[in-house]
């Protein structure tokens, strides 16, 4: 059931029908953790294990088959080896003590590659075959190399020669031949290898030798040339000079900037008010002509405008005035003079210091070519010493290997083959085998996955539809039609016939219903998770509306073969064996399925009441042991089915079914590519969507759910047939001595 809250609105559609739409409120989230993503993982890596294991095993069984088949025919392969040191493995060892340099031609590492060419070189080859050929004839070049292998043991200075063959004895000469062989060679090839790298370092020293010189003269004339010792403190001492400039240069900045102020604010009037106020002198005669001003305003109180005494005060008052404007155009031209000649000195000083700034800023960037320039110098001049003497050791080297004896190649593994064959190896193989078919059948099978378009589990399901979930319904087999109230309990019809009607849960459930009784007795368990889950399924559909209940639904699926009949069937069952007044309405004219899973006659149905004037209490037919329950078959194919479902008739039907049965359910065609069941579903208080597990198409259930959004239809959830999962906890609460709980 889904463990979700559900919540109704109701909202009065075009047709003045109340639609109840279902409202799922989550569940409080809690914090995941990486370890429950691990977890949902494996359980579905096992699920997928689970449902194609006939592949994996077919797969497996193929594999393993052939792998067997081949190994019992494999033919016996025996094989033999000996290793040969190709470098000694330290100069002591070699040269009488005499110790050598660390960077010796000697002590560079071979070419393992190449050698190994050369061992298995037709050239190299031709002077074996004849003493091979005399014992052998059919001994040829390919052939020998076809069965020949030459290998470097790991990062050793050893090779292993190795030779298989169904001829032990085969094995024996080939191996001691080759052995004698290589070691004739690597005597022989020794001392002309060593003469040739004395010539090759003679010739060699004399450029090198020039080479070190021109480089020693070339960075005396650059040291000489640019004064350039040590590059790292001069260019320290450059960064330092350039700063102080910069830092000069910005202070000289900040003073221009505030004397260019300074004359922009002396050529306002508010600037040079501002400077007068500073002025002396200035501040003198404006302290003399306001006491001038107090006195005259004075005066005035007392005298008349034309007395001596004003006139006095007037005069003096004229006087002051010329005085005042000539102090303040002298002073404030000072100011100006003083601001202007300072902003010329300071720009002066501004562009001296740019220009030696520039040039240190020159002299600073050329540092580094100069002082890459003098890394390259010395960085040649080290590589040419270091080779030079290089070459001075290993031709003092190669002069000591040739004045004395060399050891040539040694035989550390004389040649040797094993008891048991190599070929067929019967437990690698088979390990082989195994695991290799279990990686195909696993890998086709998740391939056959990701081609699988439908959903396997309930929670895939939720997890990608948009719609309300109601219910989940388990795979049954033993529901397959029609299901007599008592025989659930007797395996046998002819035992059944034998027991009263009144053994079945659902007539009990049906007769407690009318008396009245608690439905929640040792009867209401057991009887199985099907009708457990119809009984949870009802109940989800019921609280949808508690204020309206439901009268009238109807039920589609995706396409054909959801099992929508089958649910609605026994959802009709169910709600009647409650107590309601239930009428089942076959609504799929184009291909009735009520009267097969009901085991009625379908001689006459709704199509015959739609195209004709037979009463419609003609068409219903009663279920046996059932009362409640009512069924309308579909009747006879019509030519078109979507017109008499659209017809006016088929609305007064359905008024008629509403005002007479406590709920009315319409089993419609599938939704995709019909118009029926939409038709139908206009007319109900909503549609429930029946969706099969592993069978319901995920594009077509996805075209169906766009399509419904612009739809009047009342979508009231899906329903999830065909679980094949098993629920844990149904045992506990419907095994013996466990309490009984309502759903």
């Amino acid at each position: 059931m889904n463990n979700q809250n559900s919540t109704r609105i109701s909202t009065p559609n075009e047709n003045g029908r109340v639609i109840i739409t279902p409202e799922f409120v989550p569940s409080q989230n809690f914090p995941s953790f990486s370890t429950e993503d691990e977890d949902g993982n494996l359980k579905d890596f096992l699920a997928v294990l689970q449902r194609r294991a006939l592949v994996i095993l077919g797969v497996v069984s193929v594999v393993m088959s052939t792998v067997i088949y081949s190994t019992l025919k494999e033919e016996t392969i025996y094989q033999g080896n000996f290793h040969i040191l190709v470098e000694p493995v330290n100069s002591d060892s070699r040269l009488g003590q005499i110790p050598l340099p660390d960077y010796s031609i000697n002590n560079a590492n071979l070419d393992y590659d190449s050698q190994i060419q050369v061992l298995r070189s037709q050239e190299l080859m031709k002077d074996v075959l004849p003493y091979l050929q005399s014992s052998y004839p059919d001994i040829t070049y390919n052939s020998l190399l076809k069965n020949l292998t030459i290998r470097r043991l790991g990062s050793t200075k050893i090779i292993e020669i190795s030779y298989k063959n169904q001829d032990r004895k085969r094995i024996e000469l080939v191996l001691n031949t080759l052995s004698k062989f290589y070691l004739k060679y690597s005597l022989e090839k020794r001392k002309t290898k060593l003469n040739q790298g004395v010539e090759f370092v003679d010739k060699q020293l004399p450029p090198i030798k020039n080479r070190v010189a021109q480089l020693q003269q070339q960075l005396q004339i650059f040291r000489q040339r640019y004064n350039f010792v040590d590059p790292e403190n001069q260019s320290t001492n450059v960064g330092k000079q350039l700063q102080k400039l910069e830092e000069e240069r910005l202070e000289i900045d900040q003073q221009l900037a505030t004397a260019r102020a300074t004359y922009v604010s002396l050529s306002t009037p508010e600037g040079q008010q501002a400077t007068l106020n500073e002025a002396p002198i200035y501040s003198q005669l404006i302290s003399q002509l306001r006491q001038l001003e107090a006195q005259l305003s004075a005066e005035l109180v007392r005298f008349q405008p034309d007395s001596p005494s004003i006139a006095v005060l007037e005069d003096k008052r004229e006087n002051l005035l010329p005085l005042i404007e000539d102090e303040q155009r002298r002073y404030v031209g000072l100011k100006l003079a003083e601001a202007t000649s300072l902003i010329q000195k300071l720009e002066v000083q501004s562009q001296e210091l740019a220009r030696v700034e520039q040039q240190t800023k020159s002299k600073f960037q050329q540092l580094p070519i100069l002082a890459r320039q003098y890394s390259e110098i010395q960085r040649n001049l080290q590589m040419a010493n270091e080779s030079y003497n290089r070459f001075l050791s290993a031709r003092e080297d190669l002069v000591i290997q040739v004045a004395q004896t060399e050891l040539p190649w040694e035989l550390i593994q004389a040649p040797n083959q094993g008891e048991a064959p190599i070929l067929p190896n019967i437990p690698r193989n088979l390990l082989m085998g195994l695991f290799s078919s279990l990686a195909a059948g696993i890998g086709i099978a998740f391939l056959l996955e990701k081609l699988d378009n439908t959903y396997h589990t309930v929670a895939s399901l939720k997890e990608k539809i948009k719609l309300p979930f109601l219910g989940t319904l388990p795979t049954d087999k033993t529901i397959t039609g029609y299901q007599s109230p008592y025989r659930n309990l007797i395996g046998s019809e002819s035992e059944s016939r034998k027991i009263s009607p009144g053994n079945g849960w659902l007539s009990n459930l049906f007769r407690r219903q009318i008396r009245g009784d608690s439905y929640y007795g040792n009867s209401y368990y057991g009887q199985g998770l099907f009708w457990e889950s119809l009984q949870v399924l009802y109940a989800n559909i019921q609280m949808l509306n508690s204020d309206q209940p439901i009268r009238s639904l109807t039920l589609s699926s995706t396409m054909p073969g959801d099992g929508k009949t089958t649910v609605s069937f026994h959802l009709a069952q169910i709600a009647a064996a409650l107590g309601k007044r239930v009428l089942l309405v076959d609504g799929d004219l184009r291909r009735a399925q009520v009267h097969r899973i009901s085991g009625l006659r379908n001689f006459s149905g709704l199509s015959n009441v739609l195209t004709s004037n037979i009463p419609v209490e003609q068409v219903i037919q009663q279920l046996p042991d059932m009362n409640l329950l009512s069924v309308i078959t579909a009747g006879p194919p019509p030519p078109d089915p979507a017109r008499l479902l659209s017809s006016e008739k088929m609305k007064q039907l359905i008024e008629y079914f509403n005002e007479n049965f406590d709920l009315v359910i319409y089993d419609a065609p599938p939704m995709l590519g019909l118009v029926d069941a939409r038709l139908l579903a206009t007319q109900t208080d909503g549609m429930l969507l029946v969706v099969r597990i592993d069978k319901t198409d995920k594009s077509a259930l996805m075209q169906l759910q766009d399509s419904l959004r612009n739809s009047p239809i009342n979508v009231l959830g899906v329903i999830a047939n065909g679980d094949k999962q098993k629920a844990t906890s149904y045992h506990y609460y419907h095994s013996p001595g466990k309490e009984a709980r309502p759903f």
